[in-house]
């Protein structure tokens, strides 16, 4: 019996590769897609699944990726995305905005574009983005990277509107603190102090896993059945600027 088919974008770590793997637990066949060939070929030969080398923003490696996809698909977690900088709107480098927006909102949308055909043909496929609380609230030094999780969250409530006479499922899981190996990292430029102080002191923040066991049940619910928005946090984050610290 042929498995279903998955895509999960950004699974070369993180939320990624843990979305992956529960899906892969669940019975997918799942096709990991990020930039970084060694992890995600390590990945997919850990699940049985395939690896695809594509950085989102290129629209010639997302037809590529398309390309690569035969028969149906099933199930699309577009997960790649990124905050790069943490500075005042005053001070802001257009260029880390650029790359937010790009990831964020220009990337997701070339990834459902291209692979859209292919999850109309399964005749219940679904969309999973991966958006953030980030995505609802501003908070000070992060403009640009709220603009893009914003931006996440709109193309993913035009998409239910455009397609709501098709076959597929629009959804969003937006996490809040989320503690995984590289995100803080990447944000501050390898700061290792400025991307440990997020989490100082916080008592169990959610972990790529919890995450990613949230993106499965969306996914994996009856095929009438849309989760809009799932909106999660770790127990101590009552909100973006309201968390308890030990």
């Amino acid at each position: 019996m042929t498995k279903p088919l998955a895509v999960v974008t950004g699974a070369s770590s993180g939320i990624g590769a843990a979305t992956a793997r529960r899906l892969a637990g669940e019975g997918f066949e799942v096709v990991c897609v990020a930039r970084r060939q060694e992890r995600i070929e390590a990945l997919a030969a850990e699940i049985g699944g395939r690896a695809i080398v594509c950085d989102v923003t290129d629209a010639d490696a997302v037809a590529a990726l398309a390309a690569a996809i035969e028969g149906p698909l099933d199930v699309l977690v577009n997960n790649a995305g990124g905050a790069f900088g943490a500075t005042p709107v005053a001070e802001a480098d257009s260029e880390e905005w650029r790359r937010m927006f790009d990831v964020n909102v220009i990337g997701l949308m070339q990834v459902t574009r291209a692979l859209l055909p292919a999850l109309l043909r399964s005749g219940s496929g679904i969309i999973v983005n991966v958006g953030s609380t980030a995505g609802r609230v501003a908070y000070e030094g992060g403009g640009g990277y709220t603009a893009a999780k914003h931006g996440t969250k709109v193309v993913t409530e035009t998409l239910r509107l455009e397609l709501y006479d098709q076959p597929i499922r629009v959804c969003e899981v937006a996490p809040g603190m989320v503690r995984t190996d590289e995100f803080a990292l990447v944000r501050f430029g390898g700061d290792q102090a400025k991307a440990d102080a997020v989490y100082a002191g916080v008592p169990d923040p959610l972990t790529a896993d919890d995450v990613a066991d949230a993106i499965t049940w969306v996914a994996t619910r009856p095929a009438h059945v849309n989760i809009d928005e799932l909106v999660m946090r770790p127990r101590a984050q009552a909100a973006q600027h309201k968390v308890h610290r030990v």
